[in-house]
């Protein structure tokens, strides 16, 4: 046992998404500094599913690299929905069936928690004072407050979206609260806004309820702009994503002691893979399987750009280098920090068993084998299709999204044509 409380031999996996904005990379890469800050004398390392090196594995193996044979992994997520259900556990049963002697502890998502929200309302209110002190005092019962979340296609981290808002609401007393997605599913920010808008609020707040920034924060921005160029009457303001707020860091210390101590429990009550959700019920039982493998390590790692990692990649593609002037350079040239191979190729047989059994007694069915505590208890055995035969069409068959023609969503924003 060393002074953190955490055993020998034990190290932190923390495990994020990944994005096409380099930018994105090196905020997320800021929580893994932040927690080797606090164990310092505990291995911690962090991987991607896409987009981004080093990917999930590369992490486990530098961890393994320094002796680990635990590995605490907690999914650097707010919300649980598919990659934090499927995808990240996925990689992680792979990686423990391809490692004997490797136990890995998968924890759960940040989630709804009050330090989270206070961070949430820190952001906030840094840009209601900014806005105060700029354009003039505007009362918070003639604000509205917009909160935006990622979007996704479970109908339970949709609606935890909505329960920020309304503590965030509430907490601060504003006059109305909406909130709306980046996409995925509905409302967009195009159409929530343009609904606010004709609510009669002297100040919209627009707050991304996201961890980082990248490619879809900056198009949540951009929409406000198109918004707020229509509606010249109204004071639109744009808060900031939650970032590496001390209290963000604090929750994953959190999600790292639920672990060791055996209480990383993930809210199973309202999943679609295990209960008979209104409109989703055709997805319960479904198999816990990664979609990612053929975006794993694209985009590079924290290599340089000509927009200085504050774009969507497209400055690292030939095409769009030549037509802009551009010096362009292979991604696999860049200095990543590993080559780019998957975790497991992409023959996809998917017959490694998803038992990883989670410390934490999830019943979810998906029987995941790494000690992990919710053994997704959704009898994941019926065929998946998994046959895509990686000519890289890539509908990766998803269940159809039930919603997928409504008139204010899910189709993701569009990149603004400057």
């Amino acid at each position: 046992m060393n002074n953190s409380g955490i055993p020998e031999k034990t190290g932190i996996m923390v495990c994020g998404h990944g994005s096409r904005n380099q930018n994105a990379a090196r905020e997320f890469a800021t929580v893994a500094e932040g927690l080797k800050a606090r164990y310092p004398d505990v291995p911690v390392e962090y991987g991607y599913l896409e987009f981004c090196n080093p990917v999930i594995s590369e992490g486990l193996d530098r961890l393994r690299a320094k002796g680990v044979t635990r590995v605490l992994a907690v999914p650097g997520m707010l919300f649980a929905a598919g990659h934090a259900k499927n995808d990240i556990p996925s990689v992680l049963n792979t990686y423990q069936a391809q490692n004997k002697g490797t136990v890995i502890n998968y924890g759960r998502e940040l989630g709804i928690d009050l330090k989270m929200i206070r961070a949430a309302g820190a952001r906030i209110q840094e840009a209601l004072d900014t806005a105060n002190q700029e354009q003039g005092e505007v009362a918070l019962h003639d604000t509205l407050l917009m909160v935006v979340g990622r979007g996704s296609s479970d109908p339970d981290a949709n609606s935890n979206v909505s329960k920020v808002m309304r503590m965030l609401w509430e907490g601060f007393g504003f006059g109305w609260g909406e909130t709306c997605y980046s996409g995925v599913t509905f409302p967009l920010v195009g159409p929530g806004l343009s609904h606010a808008a004709k609510l009669g609020y002297k100040r919209i707040i627009v707050f991304p309820y996201f961890l980082f920034t990248g490619v879809l924060v900056k198009r949540i921005y951009s929409e406000t702009d198109a918004v707020a160029a229509n509606h010249p009457e109204i004071q639109f303001i744009k808060a900031s994503y939650l970032s590496d707020h001390p209290l963000v860091l604090d929750t994953f210390q959190d999600r790292v002691q639920e672990i060791l101590e055996g209480q990383a429990l993930m809210n199973c009550q309202m999943c679609k893979y295990r209960e008979q959700v209104l409109g989703f019920e055709a997805e319960v039982g479904l198999p816990q399987e990664s979609h990612h493998h053929h975006v794993e390590g694209i985009g590079g790692g924290l290599e340089n750009c000509p927009c200085n990692g504050d774009c969507d990649a497209s400055c690292r593609d030939e095409d769009f280098c030549k037509a802009h002037g551009l010096p362009w350079t292979p991604v696999h040239s860049h200095a990543s920090p590993a080559p780019l191979t998957p975790v497991h190729d992409h023959s996809h047989d998917h017959d490694h068993p998803h038992d990883h059994e989670h410390e934490h007694g999830h019943g979810h069915g998906h029987d995941h084998h790494h000690d992990h505590g919710h053994d997704h208890g959704h009898g994941h055995d019926h065929p998946h299709a998994h046959d895509h035969d990686h000519g890289h069409s890539h509908d990766h068959h998803h269940h159809p999204y039930p919603h997928a023609d409504h008139p204010h969503g899910p189709r993701s924003m569009e990149k603004k044509k400057s």
